[in-house]
């Protein structure tokens, strides 16, 4: 391989910085505190440790692929730009006044997120679209004029421009755009037409200002980490992971990072896909949890389950409606607040609750003796004998289990009448379970049996409570791959360049247009293709293609894969046939006579993925050799145990172990219990699976 193919995967999390050099068929990997004032300082500091470690220059590095919490943790954190809304009169109100959903149904004194724009940011034209795109009520220029004075003396950094029915037609979106482009030079603008051309303006208007409230931000950011890396050598292009699954370049995450949200997690479950296609598993739960969140995905035929609406930031319990809905193409998974730095404390009801408040890495849990005081998850698993004190993050943090102890007690312990032992085992509890309901939920609303799946277990923390987590779900077979604790930044390197292009277009089957069917996919696909090749000038496209389907009066929709002939020769009976199929899988049965509606059409441009050599099943041979043994907490037991300690460097094809054990990684750390037994396979990935199961063979 060419010094100009090595790439460079970088993933920016709550905690830690990961970062992934690929050069010449290896692989070198590091994980450092995310420096939050300058988070390229974390990755600058983690591009030169993995080339001392590659004995190379940043100059070989031939592309960097960039994932990153920023978006998301600006718009948790409120502290975007200072950002206005131009909407269409009437409809000022539409990003507060929500939808009538309520995610606590009898709750009397429910109280709603507040918007992320108050109400004296939020401004009006007159204007009116039909939703067939004719113009009801003109734009008038000179009263946009006016307006855009008016947000100059104001001093706006950033504007959102959502009208109503836009997404048909754009011709008002743009006129502003045009009279804001002379009036106000150095202020970013965002049009919902572009951003998000879907209907349902409350979705609409807030994807549109989460973008302009966090545009400024991210484009900062963005220049100053490319002119850090030039700097510093690596002078190459660099490109951003999606939160559906893909890369896109710099210039278009600049203009468009909303859709950065969830970026990182994307790359977990794109590294899940990629193991699962390896092994030949059809049914995985992607199980991705880190210093400050836990990620759930499911992934079916080695394909992550997307989906057109995310929230962020719950505000209840992590309930569906409670957040700030982000209306872009999005893997499909559940996140909690569930990481290794996420805090412990005792409610009003005197119970254990874990997070979502996480310590993030400064000052962090108790136990890195960096100021903390609180207790965090990752001061219970090194009080319950989890975590090696001396061998944490590759012996670059010690941990003082001393103050673990006493931050347990001092606020768990003294109010529950526990000691540090007995509090720490609550906290694992907690978190456990916590994790475990939130996949029960994500399974039973899409219709699926997790003892039917296999577990792929990745981030930093996720294999210190995998095993766990699989005998509360009832799973047999969990998988920590090779570089598991790195795993988001390895899957930005085995992602494709990737647009999904979606327009909203209201038809029922009852009146089925194929001719303007076969136009709009065949605008949408030049669409989507365009963007692609201008990331990739090279690469074959390939393209997905989607409608969006419900029946007259309900109030969401399930998307329906098409075929490429299905979609250049449309037929409404097909479409119909599809939708009845996939409804009566999901819901149990079709509903007879009833009008079926498409409301969103869908095409996805990406770069085919390079083929993986499957890997043949490994039998368990010679027992590993133990390099130490301590003291392990187990579940089972409910109390200390003698546990063997291994080294995963050592562990060959077919080396095998019986828990209770540890096996120890410079990233990571593997807990197996009694109830398990572990054999190294040929890729290097440890399959953990209960002792009933390898006894069946």
């Amino acid at each position: 391989m060419t010094d100009a193919k090595a790439r460079l995967g970088v993933d920016i999390g709550g905690t830690f910085t990961d970062v992934v050099l690929e050069h010449g068929g290896d692989r070198w990997s590091t994980k450092v505190l995310t420096t939050y004032t300058a988070p390229e300082n974390a990755i600058i500091e983690g591009m030169h440790s993995v080339c001392k470690n590659a004995g190379v220059a940043p100059s070989v590095i031939g592309q960097i692929i960039h994932g990153t919490t920023l978006a998301t943790n600006a718009l948790i954190e409120r502290r975007g730009a200072k950002t206005a809304l131009i909407t269409t009169r009437g409809f000022r109100d539409v990003i507060e006044m929500r939808t009538e959903s309520r995610f606590e149904q009898y709750d009397l004194n429910l109280k709603l997120p507040d918007p992320l724009l108050p109400r004296n940011r939020r401004y009006t034209v007159t204007e009116r679209m039909e939703a067939t795109g004719k113009v009801l009520m003109p734009l008038d220029r000179a009263e946009v004029e006016a307006l855009a004075d008016d947000l100059a003396a104001a001093g706006y950094e950033s504007i959102a421009v959502g009208l109503l029915h836009s997404y048909v037609n754009d011709a008002h979106e743009r006129m502003i755009r045009d009279v804001l482009a002379e009036r106000l030079p150095g202020v970013m603008i965002s049009l919902s037409s572009e951003v998000s051309p879907q209907m349902r303006e409350y979705e609409r208007f807030n994807t549109t200002i989460a973008n302009a409230y966090i545009k400024p931000l991210i484009k900062t950011y963005l220049d100053r980490l490319q002119d850090r890396l030039k700097t510093e050598g690596a002078d190459c292009p660099i490109f951003l992971m999606h939160s559906g699954g893909g890369i896109i370049s710099l210039a278009s995450a600049a203009e468009f990072p909303v859709r950065l949200v969830e970026s990182g997690p994307a790359g977990g479950a794109v590294f899940a896909a990629d193991i699962a296609a390896r092994h030949g598993l059809q049914k995985v739960l992607s199980f991705d949890m880190g210093g400050t969140t836990a990620k759930i995905c499911l992934i079916k035929d080695r394909t992550p389950k997307t989906a057109r609406v995310f929230e962020v930031a719950r505000t209840y319990r992590f309930k569906k409606g409670s957040g700030m809905p982000i209306s872009i193409p999005v893997i499909d998974m559940v996140e909690i607040g569930a990481g290794g730095g996420s805090l412990a404390h005792v409610d009003v009801m005197n119970q254990i609750r874990v997070g979502p408040e996480s310590a993030g890495s400064e000052p962090g849990p108790a136990c890195y003796n960096n100021g903390g005081e609180r207790p965090a998850v990752t001061d219970a698993d090194l009080v319950l004998g989890k975590l090696d004190p001396d061998n944490f993050a590759g012996g670059s943090i010690t941990l003082n289990a001393g103050k673990s102890a006493e931050a347990l007690i001092n606020h768990l312990g003294k109010t529950l009448d526990m000691d540090a032992m007995e509090a720490a085992w609550g906290v694992a509890e907690v978190v456990d379970e916590n994790m475990a309901n939130a996949a029960r939920v994500h399974a039973v609303e899409n219709g699926e049996d997790l003892s039917e799946y296999t577990m792929i277990a990745f981030g930093g923390a996720a294999p210190l409570h995998a095993a766990r987590l699989c005998e509360k779900l009832g799973i047999d077979r969990c998988l920590v791959p090779v570089g598991a604790g790195v795993g988001s930044a390895i899957g930005f390197l085995r992602a494709p360049f990737s647009f999904e292009a979606n327009r909203s277009v209201f038809m029922k089957i009852g009146s089925f247009d194929p001719a303007a069917v076969r136009t709009l996919f065949t605008e949408m696909e030049a669409e989507a293709r365009g963007f692609v090749r201008s990331c990739d000038a090279t690469s074959d496209i390939l393209a997905e293609y989607k409608v969006y389907m419900r029946y007259s009066g309900q109030g969401w929709e399930i998307p329906i894969a098409l075929s490429a002939d299905e979609a250049a020769n449309p037929d409404a009976e097909t479409y119909l046939k599809l939708f009845e199929a996939d409804y009566a899988k999901l819901f149990g049965r079709s509903v007879e006579g009833m009008d079926v509606e498409i409301t969103v059409w869908s095409v996805n441009a990406f770069t085919p993925q390079e083929a993986v050599d499957p890997v043949a099943a490994v039998k368990a041979g010679a027992e590993a050799e133990p390099v130490a043994r301590r003291a392990l907490f187990d579940p089972g037991l409910g109390s200390m145990t003698d546990a063997a300690v291994a080294l995963r460097a050592g562990f060959e094809p077919g080396t095998c172990i019986a828990g209770p054990a540890v096996i120890t990684e410079d990233e990571t750390t593997v807990i197996l219990p009694s109830s398990r037994t572990l054999v190294a396979q040929a890729d290097g990935c440890l399959d953990m699976r209960t002792n009933e199961e390898n006894a069946r063979g």
